[in-house]
């Protein structure tokens, strides 16, 4: 930065490179076009509509939201195609009614149930995505016990199960690694098998979701997904760095401290 400008700055703060940032997102883009994937980048890195709409501006499906108050922020900057990997219900029946597309998860009928009967109540059908576990351990219903799970969603009257969706990252043989090709084709290969078997279980899912930031352009590479969500690419990390998914030029953000 220009030793005039960093005069100005009142330390210690962030500043953002705006046009790394930028290349990130069109370098991320053009990797999933390649592969024939859509992407929906998972907002929780910026939390600013002007980062979400420059990724919907160079061709992103739409955005991932973590929370629905985040998914109600990046709707009054725009976005109209938000998927929420956790919500609260009454809130999510009322966002619905304001977007082009909402897209909820569930992991369990504890989960399921309550949400059926918040659309049933407001008259409307939410669209919905199972979410599975697949060497993470964090959130997901066990894959052994998915397509039994999306039967029973199927069967809820004011849902409608459109695909499935996973957090796995670095996890190789549900153990942790550093290695993102094998872990992600590991991923791909994973989501479809438990697509297959919840099709044979007479569930007609039509997308499957996947990916993060170190293993997304890995996992869009196997062709066996539609999607892929990852985050952190739109300024990358040491982390990222350290895992072979960044370099060090790449990173957008600074922080700056006297």
């Amino acid at each position: 930065m220009q030793k005039e400008l960093l005069d100005q700055l009142e330390t210690p703060c962030v500043v953002i490179d705006m046009a790394k940032a930028e290349e990130n997102v069109i370098r991320m883009q053009a990797e999933a076009d390649a592969a024939g994937c859509r992407l929906r980048p998972h907002i929780k890195t910026h939390k600013m509509p002007l980062f979400a709409r420059m990724q919907l501006a160079h061709g992103a499906a739409g955005i991932t939201c973590a929370k629905v108050s985040e998914a109600e922020v990046m709707a009054d900057g725009g976005a109209d195609d938000i998927f929420i990997a956790g919500f609260r219900i009454k809130r999510a029946v009322a966002l619905a009614r304001r977007l082009k597309r909402l897209i909820l998860a569930v992991d369990s009928m504890e989960c399921a149930v309550p949400l059926n009967e918040a659309a049933k109540a407001a008259g409307i059908t939410l669209e919905v995505r199972l979410e599975v576990d697949t060497g993470a351990k964090r959130t997901g219903v066990q894959r052994t016990k998915a397509a039994e799970l999306a039967k029973e969603v199927h069967q809820l009257s004011n849902l409608n199960l459109t695909g499935i969706y996973t957090f796995k990252s670095l996890v190789y043989h549900d153990k942790p690694t550093e290695d993102k090709v094998i872990a992600g084709a590991e991923e791909g290969d994973m989501m479809e098998a438990i697509a297959d078997e919840i099709r044979k279980a007479g569930v007609p899912i039509a997308e499957i979701s996947a990916g993060s930031t170190p293993t997304g352009v890995e996992v869009a590479k196997t062709g066996k997904v539609d999607e892929i969500r990852p985050g952190t690419y739109i300024f990358k990390d040491h982390m990222l760095c350290k895992e072979g998914a960044a370099e060090p030029e790449d990173m957008a953000v600074r922080i700056y401290a006297t």
